[in-house]
């Protein structure tokens, strides 16, 4: 369990990464269908685009999760 939460940010990390290379080339990636999302709060006047694909997400999370489980604590 411990692993799986260590292994959350990693996914994350990850999905951002990965997903802004696809992404900004114009691909969707086929079945990890990578797509763009604009994140806005009008309060501080803050406009941030990113693209995420939860297939990418649950991917990186399960690599990450398998490699932080086979080091041990």
């Amino acid at each position: 369990m411990i692993a799986f939460l260590k292994a959350l940010p990693f996914g994350i990390f990850l999905t951002l990464l990965v997903g802004l290379f696809i992404g900004s080339g114009g691909a969707t990636g086929g079945l990890l269908n990578v797509q763009k999302h604009d994140l806005i709060i009008r309060e501080l006047s803050i406009n941030f685009d990113f693209y995420w694909s939860w297939a990418l997400f649950l991917i990186g999370t399960g690599l990450a999760w398998a490699i932080l489980a086979m080091m041990g604590d």
